[in-house]
């Protein structure tokens, strides 16, 4: 029989330990371990649902011969999410999403719920944070009450299984969200290590016996992760997260994990009086309002997944009153700014050290690819000699180490996305997609030092341009 006895986890990473401790070894989190009561020993799991049985069961095995099908997909209505999923739901596949409070993701859900249901498949929402009345005022004012979607308010993770088995198995059900879910086979409070994980596991498992589609909503923490254990990340087949400052309108679907599909591909939604709408053109809204006479502005041709799209960059440089000057960065890689700097300096013959560097990417969207490397740098230099870099020119390369300006990938997606937009040219590397794509022509480059050269020619203050000039004082104008 197991044996009961007292253990402590850690809410962060999962960590076991036999005595309380203030500090995770693990995770160095404070004040995470709680205490928490369960079976342990070789029969530990759900004892309810555990047979009593001295001996195994035993199960047919097959081949790695036989037929090989195409896992059927359930499309979800709206098309940005069927991107990032991979064309729909998968049959039986179970979906972690993430993302901040207030964010939009219970407004995504009843959406792409009202918009199944309309199509004649049963889909389930069980909250177990809002009552039932209050979901159907959100549904009410996203004018979705008409859909035939069922509602329920519950927590006790068996009941909802019970109940999801009675009749035709739904489609898609959605449990919003897993922290606050309990199962009567762990002895701890909900939101704990223990029960998200021992939640998880029964709502998997009843998606893979069901062949129901399970969307698992997850809170995230103060630095974006999702609360809980990792383990459940491993568990589930997709993990997507919903990203997207509150101080603008639009909102974005990232793919994690999936085991269906592309994990690099993203979907743009706006969000609107009428809930989220989808966005087919993001490169048009992303360019929306810049300023085309600023210095310091520089469009970059970036990719996400097969998605081309066009975003803003700004820089600031100004002179630093400071021993230590600043370098704030939103939305890309603060180290990634200091190498492109190191890179200015020490081959763009351009001195930066004295100076306070901010850097932006405009409308709130995080960049990762080391692409965006040449339009970074295209918008330091031209806040820094005042120089209007051409409105109609667009930049991707990515900066090697000793000044390089190398090859990146999907070059020819990039020039026709700027093209579409009414670019008439691209800076970028040499060797990929010279030439230009009909009407756009391109300026291909071998050094940073090409580019630092052209851009402070045309500016009112004196950057040195050539490598082994001495930097001048460009605090005065010409």
């Amino acid at each position: 029989m197991a044996k009961i006895h007292q253990t402590f986890v850690c809410q962060s990473c999962g960590a076991v330990y036999n005595r309380w401790r203030g500090r995770c070894e693990a995770c160095n989190g404070w004040n995470t371990i709680v205490e928490e009561t369960g079976a342990t020993g070789p029969q530990a799991g759900p004892v309810k649902t555990r047979p009593s049985r001295a001996r195994g069961r035993v199960f047919a095995l097959e081949g790695l011969t036989g037929e090989v099908k195409e896992a059927p997909r359930i499309p979800s209505g709206i098309n940005e999410l069927d991107r990032v999923t991979g064309g729909g739901f998968v049959r039986g596949s179970v979906i972690l999403l993430g993302g901040d409070p207030g964010i939009g993701k219970s407004t995504l859900l009843m959406q792409a719920s009202a918009a199944m249901a309309r199509t004649g498949e049963r889909v389930v929402y069980i909250s177990g944070e809002e009552a039932v009345a209050q979901v159907r005022l959100r549904a009410e004012r996203l004018g979705l009450s008409s859909a035939q979607v069922e509602l329920a308010a519950e927590t006790n993770v068996e009941d909802i299984v019970e109940t999801l088995s009675q009749g035709r198995p739904p489609a898609l059900a959605i449990i919003d969200s897993i922290q606050t879910m309990w199962t009567e086979t762990v002895e701890s409070a909900p939101g704990t290590v223990t029960q998200v994980r021992g939640s998880a596991q029964t709502l998997i498992r009843f998606a893979k016996t069901s062949g129901t589609a399970v969307i698992l909503v997850g809170h995230v923490t103060k630095d974006g992760q999702i609360a809980g254990p990792r383990v459940v990340e491993h568990m589930v087949d997709a993990v997507a997260s919903f990203e997207g400052d509150q101080g603008h309108h639009f909102r974005i679907l990232r793919a994690v994990k999936n085991r269906f599909g592309p994990t690099d591909e993203i979907g743009v939604f706006e969000m609107t009086d009428m809930g989220l709408a989808e966005v087919p053109n993001p490169s048009a809204l992303f360019l929306a309002g810049r300023d085309h006479a600023a210095p310091g502005t520089a469009v970059f041709a970036g990719m996400e997944g097969t998605r081309p799209l066009l975003v803003e960059i700004q820089a600031l440089v100004a002179p630093s009153s400071l021993g230590m000057p600043r370098r704030a960065v939103v939305g890309w890689d603060p180290n990634r700014l200091s190498m492109v700097l190191a890179v200015l300096e020490a081959h763009g013959g351009i001195r930066l050290g004295t100076h306070d560097v901010y850097l932006n990417v405009a409308g709130g969207l995080r960049i990762s690819e080391p692409a965006a490397d040449l339009a970074v740098a295209a918008a330091l230099v031209s806040s820094l000699s005042g120089a209007t870099l051409p409105p109609e020119t667009v930049y991707f390369g990515e900066i090697g180490l000793s000044g390089a300006v190398r090859p990146v990938a999907q070059a020819p997606a990039r020039l026709k996305e700027a093209l579409k937009l009414g670019f008439a040219k691209a800076v970028m590397p040499q060797g990929r997609g010279e030439g230009g794509d009909g009407g756009l022509t391109t300026e291909a480059l071998r050094h940073i030092a090409d580019m630092v050269a052209g851009i402070a020619s045309n500016g009112p203050r004196r950057v040195a341009s050539r490598r082994g000039h001495n930097p001048p004082d460009y605090g005065d104008d010409d």
